[in-house]
C-alpha cells in the first residue's frame, strides 16, 4: 500500500510542476482565458508590487490590460512540491522572465530582447478539484534584475 501512495505522491508532484509551466506558458502565448481556467474560481493572485486579484475574472483582467505588443517568456525551473497530500499541495518556483518588443526587427536570432532581465519566484498553492488540480493562490514576486 506504501508503494502506491508513492505513485500518487510523484503523480501529484508531476501534476503541479505541469501547472506551474503550463501557466507560464499560456501567459505567453497571451491566452488569459485559458490560464484562468488553470485557477481556481475564487482563487487569489498577486501580481509582482500588486494587489490581490481575486476570482478568475479579476485574475483575466488583469492580464487582458497588458500592452499586446509585450512579449515575454518565462522560464520556470526549480519547482519544489511541499506539504502535499491527496487533496493539496504546496509549491514554490523559481522564474526568469526576459521581455521584448513585438515590434522590434525579427532577426536571423529572433527579436532583441529587452535591457532589463528578472529572476522571481511563484509561490503557489494548489487544490485537487473537480476539474482537476487548480492553483487556489499564487504569490509571483521579483527577487533581483539585470539591466
Amino acid at each position: 500500500m506504501e508503494h502506491h501512495l508513492d505513485a500518487d505522491m510523484q503523480a501529484i508532484h508531476t501534476i503541479c510542476k505541469d501547472l506551474a509551466v503550463r501557466t507560464a506558458c499560456l501567459v505567453d502565448q497571451q491566452n488569459y482565458e485559458a490560464l484562468v481556467q488553470l485557477f481556481t474560481p475564487d482563487a487569489s493572485l498577486v501580481r509582482p508590487g500588486g494587489e490581490p486579484l481575486v476570482g478568475r475574472a479579476q485574475i483575466l483582467a488583469s492580464y487582458q490590460s497588458k500592452p499586446k505588443e509585450r512579449l515575454t517568456r518565462h522560464f520556470v525551473t526549480n519547482s519544489v512540491v511541499y506539504e502535499a497530500d491527496l487533496n493539496s499541495a504546496r509549491m514554490t518556483s523559481y522564474v526568469l522572465l526576459w521581455s521584448a518588443a513585438a515590434d522590434s526587427p525579427l532577426e536571423a536570432f529572433g527579436r532583441k530582447a529587452d535591457v532589463r532581465q528578472v529572476a522571481g519566484q511563484f509561490d503557489d498553492y494548489l487544490v485537487r478539484t473537480e476539474e482537476g488540480w487548480r492553483i487556489a493562490q499564487r504569490s509571483a514576486s521579483f527577487q533581483m534584475y539585470r539591466e
